[in-house]
């Protein structure tokens, strides 16, 4: 009988009763045990080979919520939470404990460092009773006040407009022109024109530097005078006041702003004011000052309204009243004769377009027949030259910026084109290898030869004949190198930063418009051109010149200290000098008792040679045209932290969505 069951080792079972004896069974539960022993044994097995064994200890875990982890890691983890914040907390005790620095600003390059002077001048030429007052209630106050700082100015011009019975309308406020005390509205216009439209573009720039607020104040003093020369409430009007003060001497030694020499508080003498009813490049311009501060003051918009208003009532009566405001033997053409009124025409309807956004403004300006009156066209000496009498250049930049930003089509793309070309022409005469100007000695063109598409100097040479001395002087500027714009006439300084400030925001504009450089003729020139040439312009005037001279006044240790200013040079000393009495200071050979701090002086000769001395109004005698192209020249080259290139959409903030219309059919073909 056998029985056949399951072997607990993992084999069949077979038990033989009756025929196995106890020896034979002994051998083989030998031969099993040491099979058994051959083999792994799992947990049943050995329980039941080696009886019961001890229990294994079961993991713990803890529930986080979306997972289990470890309790034995749990506590690690906590553990090092733990440590890690007693760390944190003691490091930061350490910290606050410790005393705080705080890291620096980046110091100001020297463009900011001479804009905050420049526009100092401004403040010293203030006409008013605002001065004086603020003045002294900020003594009082133990406070002097932050933009009107200029302690020997008092009250002045404060009849000024009253006490001419043939106008008899209050002319208070506004600047005084130079170093005499004449209101001049033409210039004093363009000054005002040129200040708006640097904070346009660079009003980021401005708030970095600090001086928004102060710019803006100064634009407003100025726009709040010229509201008063006219009848800003009305639709139409007849007549501008376009000068307060005289200065004619040709007709003898009467007393009038020239012929004495008085602080502008001390004036005595009568001060009449110049009517003009037919002077359309007055109105044109004065026009052009309050479009481009209606745009400035756009987020004030009452005022804004009303600056455009005026805007519009001057630039109807500049259409309708035609001729030039300096006619005949009149005060202003002494001064600043107007030779032509079209341009300020395209100036003017250039920002009378981005102020209110009327396309009618905008076919004005890109009229050919305007254009050609404008000299667009016609060339000339003076061409390209961006002055208080020569708008041109800058309506043609201005307008440039329109077609690469916005590119309006037709019907004004032929003479926006046209537009485009010519300012590209104006640049290239910037660059001295075209002879389109003299240049003082020294500087020449040697920096501009790496990024042209001629690849050595040799190859220049025989292009342009430069003569071999001025290739060997390749390296680093050098001193000199003053552009001659006015043709080595007096007073070169308001001609050549009038170019800094084009040459460096139509490289901005550029750069906006994703265009890498322009060309003169078949000659690419890089956008970095054009900036080297501002910096090289404005470095002059800081000092990088011969005679290591800063011609801002204040700007440096070396600057001129007898400045033709009749403010500046006679002392406060509560003595009243009459007409001839102050003469004594014009001809002082002692430096000015006060400073007129930022005042840009009329500058060197064609030879860089330079006069200190106060009887020459040539070489020391600063404008506000003048100081207004230097503050647009400065901030478009100043480095300010997180604020590059223009504001590209303010400009156009009233200009509606462009609409090209269709051009019309060619003409049908003729045999």
């Amino acid at each position: 009988m056998s029985m056949y069951g399951r072997d607990p080792w993992g084999g069949p079972l077979e038990i033989h009763a009756d025929s196995a004896t106890d020896d034979d069974r002994s051998r083989n539960l030998q031969d099993y045990d040491r099979a058994v022993l051959s083999r792994q044994l799992d947990e049943t097995q050995q329980s039941w080979l080696l009886g019961p064994s001890e229990q294994k200890k079961k993991k713990k875990y803890v529930d986080i919520g979306c997972m289990l982890i470890s309790q034995k890691l749990f506590v690690w983890m906590v553990g090092a939470i733990a440590v890690s914040a007693l760390l944190a907390g003691f490091i930061t005790l350490i910290v606050k404990t410790l005393p705080r620095h705080h890291r620096s600003p980046p110091a100001p390059d020297n463009y900011t460092l001479a804009l905050h002077k420049a526009l100092m001048f401004f403040n010293g030429q203030k006409s008013s009773t605002h001065i004086s007052l603020c003045f002294e209630l900020q003594i009082i106050a133990g406070k002097l006040p932050k933009h009107n700082n200029v302690s020997w100015r008092g009250n002045s011009g404060t009849r000024d407009g009253l006490s001419d019975d043939s106008f008899h309308k209050n002319l208070v406020g506004g600047f005084y022109d130079a170093g005499d005390a004449i209101k001049f509205n033409f210039p004093q216009s363009f000054a005002l024109t040129m200040l708006s439209w640097s904070v346009i573009e660079y009003r980021a720039k401005y708030e970095a530097a600090g001086e928004l607020d102060h710019v803006k104040e100064l634009i407003k003093w100025g726009t709040d005078y010229l509201l008063k020369t006219f009848n800003s409430s009305a639709d139409t009007i007849d007549v501008i006041a376009a000068q307060v003060g005289a200065g004619d001497t040709s007709k003898g030694p009467n007393p009038n702003d020239i012929y004495c020499w008085m602080r502008p508080e001390d004036i005595n003498y009568p001060r009449p004011v110049y009517q003009c009813h037919g002077c359309s490049d007055l109105a044109a311009e004065m026009a052009a000052a309050l479009a481009a501060a209606s745009i400035v003051f756009k987020g004030n918009e009452k005022y804004s309204k009303k600056l455009v208003h005026g805007a519009k009532t001057l630039f109807k009566f500049s259409r309708d009243q035609r001729g030039r405001y300096s006619q005949g033997d009149s005060d202003p053409s002494h001064f600043y004769n107007s030779t032509g009124y079209y341009d300020e025409y395209v100036w003017g309807a250039a920002w009378m377009y981005y102020a209110t956004g009327n396309v009618s403004y905008l076919q004005l300006a890109t009229t050919t027949g305007i254009a050609t009156h404008a000299g667009a066209f016609s060339g000339g000496p003076d061409y390209g030259v961006l002055s208080w009498n020569n708008k041109l250049p800058g309506a043609q930049v201005l307008l440039t910026r329109l077609r690469l930003l916005l590119s309006p089509g037709y019907p004004y793309e032929e003479m926006l084109r046209t537009y485009h070309n010519q300012t590209n022409i104006i640049m290239c005469s910037y660059l001295p290898m075209f002879n389109s100007f003299n240049w003082t000695k020294g500087m020449y063109f040697i920096f501009f030869y790496k990024y042209s598409s001629y690849k050595n100097l040799e190859e220049q040479y025989m292009h342009f004949s430069i003569p071999c001395m001025v290739l060997k002087l390749m390296g680093d500027i050098v001193a000199g190198g003053l552009i001659q714009l006015n043709h080595g006439r007096p007073q070169p300084l308001p001609y050549v930063v009038n170019a800094a400030f084009l040459a460096s925001v139509y490289s901005d504009y550029l750069d906006a418009a994703d265009t890498p450089g322009w060309y003169c003729g078949p000659n690419f020139f890089s956008t970095d051109v054009l900036r080297k040439f501002a910096r090289s312009q404005i470095d002059y005037i800081l000092g990088k010149n011969p005679r290591k001279m800063s011609y801002i006044v204040g700007f440096g240790n070396h600057y001129p200290k007898h400045v033709h200013h009749r403010g500046a040079s006679i002392p406060k000393d509560r003595t009243r000098y009459n007409c001839k009495g102050g003469r004594k200071w014009l001809y002082s050979p002692k430096p000015n008792p006060h400073t007129i701090v930022g005042a840009m002086v009329g500058g060197p000769d064609r030879h860089d040679a330079f006069h200190d001395v106060r009887t020459n109004a040539n070489y020391t005698e600063p404008t506000l045209a003048g100081n207004a192209g230097l503050v647009a020249a400065l901030i478009s080259l100043s480095a300010q932290e997180n604020a590059y290139g223009i504001d590209k959409n303010t400009m156009f903030s009233a200009v509606p969505p462009m609409n090209p219309a269709t051009p019309p059919p060619p003409a049908p073909w003729k045999p």
